[in-house]
Order: structure tokens, then sequence, then C-alpha cells
């Protein structure tokens, strides 16, 4: 099979073909940021003590039977005990008043009778309905914890399904799927329940992300190709991450708002009719009519003449994920990008998922959190066309976790605004140092082992329940180190993107084997029919 790039040449770079399709691919992942952090909102802990079961106390009483306790330096009413309520029953009984008697005397229990939560901010959460607090307290980031674990199952299945099965059907499946297993969950009659179904949420909602990912690389043309995979896709995630408080600002029940969520992928339906399916894909299954069939209708579409005979042949090789580790030069790259994803990962997601512990308004700080990856995305692919891959890759994995470092030094009352630019801009795709034909296993590879952070995302959440510095330290300690591997990356700025695993051997100004004979190459070799890391 001859270069594809080279073979759909005909069609152009920014067609009505691909542009429609560029946006309907970035369409989805306003879903994935609708769905990836609901568990913010509908795991969040109102306000809360022991409920005083006992309506023969007086007003003065009731109020007294909480005793106070200091936690961050601020005094407050216990949430997880009360004083004796028969010595209390006792005392108000005999006419004495809280004032006339020393109430730290009086013996403390737990919340035998359970808890009152406040409705203030949230009218019901999972933590409201079944008591997920103080010692049941570790229930919650167990529960987002689940999330995870389904990333990875999703992430080691979703790649053998959609090379057996097609990437659209595969896309399309785990759009259905992740709307109906929402919907199940609002219905669930216990945390147990609620986890089960929280992970098959995770394992559709990351085989989407990808299977999307994946068809737009595969589809889109190499112009607007580069422009989905380093900002169309996430910018439209945070999108979707910034509507998700607003949202939940209106429907403040966790299970309407699972249903209200569940309900919006409806919108979706008619993209069965509008996505085609990945011609590199048909191809490579040796379905050559239908792949070009699929060229034809875009040449119509783009107002172009297509030639009597697209593809000569069909690419009939076969690669595994084994192949990202066969070589020292790929298994380096990837052993590179598995490190540096789990470090931003760390970060991003620990902040992310603290929004609702924050002090100030949670939907305030949930908006305001997806806000700023706005300008780090943008800024992130300024640099990524511009500058070196490895300095700024670097210096912003010192950045971020200095600014974590330092955040001891900001007053409480305002760090909240302050936490979530770090991370984003470590966003650098170095799945494109892997060859073409690689590529695909690469990002199921990178996704399966990074997901591992939901082992950490579990005690990341209960040493950062409490705001205090040390927590941030923690954070920002496994940032900075990390900077270290940037500097044996593949630098990538201008050059020749490796199609082949024959190109991934190269280094600049070397002899490397081409299909065409060798070549020496530099920057200064240039054409427009090459394909370049930008």
């Amino acid at each position: 099979m001859g270069n594809y790039d080279e073979d759909t040449a005909f069609l152009g770079q920014k067609g009505p073909f691909f542009v429609i399709l560029f946006f309907l691919l970035n369409a989805v992942y306003i879903s994935t940021g609708l769905h990836s952090l609901y568990i913010v909102f509908v795991g969040a802990s109102p306000s809360h003590h022991c409920r005083i079961a006992d309506g023969n106390l007086s007003e003065e009483w009731l109020k007294a039977s909480i005793p106070n306790e200091m936690v961050n330096g601020k005094l407050q009413p216990s949430q997880c005990w009360r004083y004796s309520l028969e010595t209390v029953r006792k005392l108000c009984a005999l006419g004495y008043s809280p004032l006339e008697v020393n109430l730290t005397d009086i013996t403390l229990e737990t919340c035998v009778d359970g808890w009152s939560y406040s409705t203030e901010i949230y009218h019901s959460t999972i933590v409201s309905e079944w008591d997920l607090v103080c010692d049941s307290e570790w229930r919650v980031p167990f529960a987002s914890s689940t999330l995870y674990m389904g990333y990875l199952l999703g992430s080691l299945v979703s790649g053998q399904l959609s090379d057996r099965f097609g990437r659209r059907k595969v896309f399309f499946m785990s759009l259905v799927a992740e709307a109906l297993v929402i919907l199940a969950q609002s219905f669930s009659d216990s945390w147990l329940l609620f986890c089960v179904l929280y992970f098959f949420v995770g394992t559709v909602q990351i085989s989407l992300y990808i299977t999307a990912f994946v068809l737009g690389s595969e589809v889109l043309s190499k112009s607007l190709r580069v422009f989905f995979t380093t900002l169309g896709a996430s910018l439209h995630y945070c999108i979707g991450y910034m509507v998700l408080p607003w949202i939940a600002f209106a429907v403040r029940d966790w299970r309407s708002l699972l249903r209200v969520l569940s309900g919006l992928t409806v919108v979706y339906i008619p993209l069965w009719w509008l996505i085609p399916e990945s011609p590199r894909w048909l191809l490579s299954q040796g379905r050559v009519l239908e792949s070009e069939t699929i060229m034809r209708e875009a040449a119509k579409k783009n107002k172009v003449s297509a030639p009597a005979v697209i593809f000569s042949e069909s690419e009939n090789s076969k690669y595994s994920v084994l192949d990202v580790l066969r070589t020292r030069d790929i298994r380096k790259t990837t052993f590179l990008c598995l490190l540096l994803w789990m470090a931003i990962n760390i970060g991003y997601f620990g902040l992310s998922l603290n929004t609702s512990n924050l002090s100030g308004d949670p939907f305030l700080n949930c908006f305001l959190s997806a806000l700023t990856e706005v300008p780090a995305y943008m800024v992130s692919t300024l640099l990524l066309k511009s500058c070196p891959r490895r300095p700024v890759l670097s210096a912003f994995l010192v950045i971020g976790g200095g600014f974590l470092l330092l955040l001891q030094l900001i007053p409480e009352s305002k760090s909240s605004h302050t936490q979530y630019c770090q991370n984003t801009f470590g966003v650098d795709n170095k799945i494109l140092l892997n060859p073409t034909e690689e590529r695909v296993d690469a990002e199921f590879l990178l996704s399966l082992v990074s997901e591992n952070r939901f082992i950490l995302t579990f005690f990341k959440q209960n040493i950062i329940s409490i705001n205090s510095p040390p927590n941030y330290v923690i954070l920002g300690a496994l940032s900075v180190p990390y900077r270290a591997f940037t500097h044996i990356a593949t630098q990538s700025l201008w050059e020749l993107l490796p199609f082949s695993k024959i190109m991934k051997s190269y280094t600049r100004g070397q002899q490397v084997s081409l299909a065409s004979g060798q070549k020496r190459f530099s920057p200064l070799d240039a054409k427009p029919e090459h394909i370049y890391y930008i």
C-alpha cells in the first residue's frame, strides 16, 4: 500500500467533508467533559452534624448537644460526635441550662441516630443519602476511584474491539452504553451498586474518548488532524467541563443530575449517519472498495474529482500493543510517555476532584477550574508549534509543581482559584513520536498504564480532603522530579513524522532508511507532502 496521505491528497486539506467531521468529532468531547467529573457534585459532602432524635429537648439544649472542635485552626461543630443524649435529657429534665453545666464533663458518643445534613447547597448527594461520613468517609474517594478502575479495563479492551469490529461501531456502542449506564446509576439503591455501575461508566467512557481520538486521527486531513489532537479535543472537553457546574447548580439532586446528563446524549444520535468508518481501518481489513466509497463521497462534498483508482492495494500488516515495546527507540519513547502521563494526571485529577472541598462556592470553583484550562491549552498549543518540546514540558512541570509547593503562602480564602493552570500546561502529544501503524496501540497502552493513577487517587483524595499546606507539598513534590525525564525524550519540533518503524530509528543529520532509499533529512529538506511533529 502506498502512503495514505498521498493517495488522498486530491481531497485537499480543509474541504467541507473534513471541516464538518472535525466539528462533529469534537462535539463528542463535550459529553466526556460533562461525564468525567460529575462525582464532584454527586459525591459532595454537605455540612452535617449528629441528628438529635428527641423532641423533648429545648432549643437551647439541642444546639448545645453538639460539641465544638478545632479543625484547621477553626472552631466548628463536630460532625461525628455528640454529647451523651441520655445525660443531656436528664440535665434538661432537672431544669439546668447549658450555661450552668460544664459540658466538657459530659461523655461523648457517636452519631447513633444518624446525621442531619444541610440542604443549602446540595439537596441530595450520595453522601447524605447513604451517610458516607465519619467512619464511612473513605467510601467517597473509593467510589471516585472506581471510575479509573473502569478506565483501566476500558483501555485494555477497547483497542482490541475497535481493531476487530471497527472504530465507528465501537465509538457509537460506547456512546450509547455510557448514557444507559449513567441512567441506571441514577436508580442505584446502595453505595455498592453505585460503585459497580460507576466502574462500567469508566470502562465505556475511556473507550469513547480513545476511539474518537483515533477515528479523528485516521479520517481527518493532515492539517485538521494536528489541530484536532492538540487543541480541538481538549478545548471541547473543557467546554463540557465548564457547562457541568451550571447544570449541577440548576439540578441539585444527584439522581436528577445523572438523568439529565444521560438524557443529553440523545443529541448525538444523528452522528451515526454523519460520521463514516475509518478508511484506514477498512484498508487494514482488506475492504478497499468500502474505503474508496467513503473517499468518493468525501470528494463530492469537497467538490473535487476522485481518480479512477484511489488505493492500489490493501494493507495486510497486523500490529499489537507489544510492537510499541519491541525496539529500543520506540520502547524508550513509550516508557517516557508513561512516566510523564502519570505525573501530569496525578496532579490534574487530584486538584480537579478536590473542587468541592475548597473554600467558597463549589460551583464557581469547578467552573474556574475548567475556565483556566482554556488559555492553558491555547498557550500550550502555541508553544508546541514554536518552541522545542523538551524545555517547554520541563518548564511547566517545574512551574506547576512550584506553584503547589508555594501554595501554602497564599491565604486559604484566596487559594481556591489559584490551583488549576499547572497541570494543563503539561499536555504534549508525545503519542506522535510513535510510527503511524503503532500509534493506535501506543494510545491504548499509555491510557492503560496511566490509569494506575486510580490507586493514587484514592489516597490523594483522603489526604487532600483537608486543605492543609503539607498535602499540596506532596502533590508538588511529585511533579518536579519528573522534569528530569524530559531531557532524554526525543526532540520533535520540525522533525519528519515517522510513518514506519524503519523511520523511527533516525536521528537528525543521520542516514535513515526510507521506502525510496537512503536519504539525509534536515529541516531545510522540508516539503509540503512531509508530515512533521508540530
